[in-house]
């Protein structure tokens, strides 16, 4: 009778014991957490996300809440000998600091190892640079026999013209493009808006796109459905993919794919504009930077140049 009760305690033990989270459970709930409570843009829970898998995928089954400073330790190195640049390590840290501290919250650990991580030493990479030459024949490479054309060398012209993230084209409202007046409005991150002014010929492209193809992609669809610029053949919102697909067609076609990216669009902006004079604060702003120091690296990329140009041609070069 005795030996009965026992094992039904620790039935009833067993049964009410907390289960222990898994990697997959506690994520879940993370990523709630960061939209709910701390109302972050979808873009950056989804970057949160991305950096959480490759933890997700160290840990091989082993519970986060178990981890000491030594472990995340030896996470790190191995994300470098995945050969991760020093950014993305960077970019893990934070990702694992607001993790771990998500964790303390719900009282699943007391301490944070995360914390006494140290971010690697930061280097600014030059930012690669199409020359003027280049950008003529890339904004020019999309022909009248490709299918979207019009579409796509508006895209094109507008991320030159305005330096404009990919995601913020995606985004960006045909409400919010003023062409009469020679300027759009984008929305960068925090969701903080900014004006942009419009060159001649990004008016003259997007205008012809908005006029003559656009209404064909938003066939028996009002114009509440389609509030978006930039549209695809069904009328939704173009996918941040899809125009990081067609912008690595249309630079292999001239030649420069190793080199074009939509934040290659955005980098020569930013440096054409600095080669010809313009006020380091102004870019800044059109870019939408929240801190100075964040534009000062398209200084860099002229002071290459001009040491190029010093090696070439000083007699002591």
């Amino acid at each position: 009778m005795a030996t009965s009760k026992l094992k039904k305690l620790k039935q009833g033990l067993t049964e009410t014991a907390k289960p222990v989270e898994t990697m997959a459970g506690w994520m879940d709930r993370f990523l709630v957490y960061l939209r709910s409570e701390c109302h972050l843009a979808e873009n950056t829970i989804a970057a949160y996300g991305r950096d959480l898998q490759h933890f997700k995928e160290w840990l091989h089954g082993r519970c986060p809440t178990s981890l000491s400073i030594s472990d995340l330790t030896d996470y790190i190195g191995w994300l470098k000998n995945i050969s991760l640049a020093a950014s993305s390590i960077s970019r893990h840290i934070v990702s694992l600091r607001m993790f771990f501290k998500f964790l303390q919250l719900e009282s699943a650990i007391k301490d944070n190892p995360a914390e006494l991580l140290t971010t690697p030493k930061m280097w600014r990479r030059v930012p690669k640079v199409l020359s003027i030459s280049q950008i003529d024949r890339f904004l020019e490479s999309p022909r009248p026999y490709d299918l979207h054309w019009l579409r796509d060398r508006a895209i094109l012209e507008l991320m030159y013209a305005t330096g404009c993230r990919v995601s913020e084209v995606c985004d960006m409202l045909i409400a919010n493009v003023h062409l009469n007046e020679g300027y759009c409005l984008a929305e960068g991150k925090g969701s903080k808006q900014r004006m942009v002014p419009l060159g001649e010929r990004a008016i003259e492209v997007i205008s012809r796109y908005v006029d003559e193809y656009r209404p064909q992609l938003c066939t028996n669809r009002t114009p509440e459905a389609t509030p978006w610029l930039i549209v695809s053949r069904t009328g939704q919102r173009l996918r941040r993919e899809a125009v990081w697909e067609l912008v690595k067609r249309y630079a292999a076609r001239v030649g420069i794919d190793e080199e074009a990216s939509p934040h290659t669009l955005r980098h020569s902006f930013a440096t054409h504009l600095l080669a010809g004079g313009a006020d380091l604060r102004l870019i800044q702003e059109m870019l939408g930077h929240a801190s100075i120091q964040t534009t000062q690296i398209y200084t860099q990329v002229e002071n290459s140049k001009l040491k190029k140009i010093h090696q070439e041609f000083h007699p002591r070069g």
